[in-house]
């Protein structure tokens, strides 16, 4: 990671200098265990600390913040990431050995092979995605973003890998990560009735966030939307609050994740297949070394 600097002076109020402090400890402490942050995570690890109030100003205030600090060196450029704008790089390698090296590094089996069932993980905001997109990888499972209600083509794609997965007689689960509030709740719903008019029957399974887990980690809450066409029954049903499920931090949406996919699929199976996967590698090299 980098400071750079391009603003010589940095002229802040005595409280400002001290949120900095603060934003540098939480960017460190989730670099300690390889995660970026995005600006909400940064402004909800603020709000659960009581360094600031959830409010939408201190939202602005802090993207302010974090601008004037990482232009005058003060905060890591490489800190917080903007999941949207990325640029598409061509990937390239230095020579012929450089690029063998890196096959075998990124060889890995499928995971899931021989499994009785078949699983997705889905979240509703992209701003995870960067940090579920390990936890995923490591079950070799399949992360949905869906960025709201998802689209229809989105959709049908989901019916076409689900359909596959039916017809070789397994069982089709949807792991769903998504704010508790009218919106991220009904989207549940909304994900049953459109690929049951596609023809699949997946098990969708909430595994974020719940009142249970509000209760548990209680992450910072805010009100409801009354202009959201669901919010009556909600709030008839919650009261005026909801909550938003990037307030939790990577290692409880880890938890979640683990917990739900290892009580669905054959332990035993999966750890052969890693054991085959690293058998596969060393065989790799050897051929890489001419047999050596």
């Amino acid at each position: 990671m980098a400071k750079e600097k391009f603003r010589d002076k940095l002229r802040l109020s005595k409280k400002n200098q001290e949120q900095l402090i603060i934003i540098n400890e939480i960017i460190d402490e989730y670099a300690m265990q390889g995660y970026k942050l995005t600006l909400r995570q940064l402004f909800y690890q603020l709000v659960s600390r009581d360094i600031i109030p959830n409010q939408t100003k201190e939202y602005a205030k802090l993207s302010g913040l974090l601008v004037k600090g990482r232009m005058a060196g003060a905060v890591d450029w490489e800190s917080i990431e903007d999941r949207i704008r990325v640029p598409y790089i061509p990937s390239a390698w230095d020579s012929p050995e450089a690029i063998i090296e890196s096959a075998i590094y990124s060889y890995r089996r499928n995971r899931q092979e021989g499994q009785e069932v078949y699983i997705e993980l889905w979240v509703e905001k992209d701003a995870l995605s960067g940090v579920l997109k390990e936890i995923t990888k490591k079950y070799h499972i399949n992360l949905m973003v869906n960025r709201g209600y998802s689209s229809c083509t989105a959709m049908h794609d989901s019916f076409k890998r689900l359909k596959e997965a039916e017809d070789e007689d397994k069982q089709t689960y949807i792991l769903y990560l998504g704010d508790h509030d009218p919106s991220g709740l009904d989207m549940i719903r909304d994900v049953y009735d459109r690929l049951e008019e596609f023809g699949v029957y997946p098990e969708v399974r909430q595994i974020g966030l719940t009142m249970e887990q509000i209760k548990k980690y209680n992450p910072p809450p805010n009100p409801a939307k009354i202009t959201d066409p669901r919010a009556t029954k909600y709030i008839e049903k919650y009261g005026e609050t909801s909550w938003e499920v990037d307030a939790l931090n990577p290692e409880t949406l880890h938890s979640l994740v683990k917990e739900n996919v290892e009580e669905l699929i054959n332990i035993n199976l999966f750890n052969k297949s890693l054991k085959q996967e690293e058998k596969d590698k060393t065989k790799l090299k050897k051929l890489a070394q001419g047999g050596k």
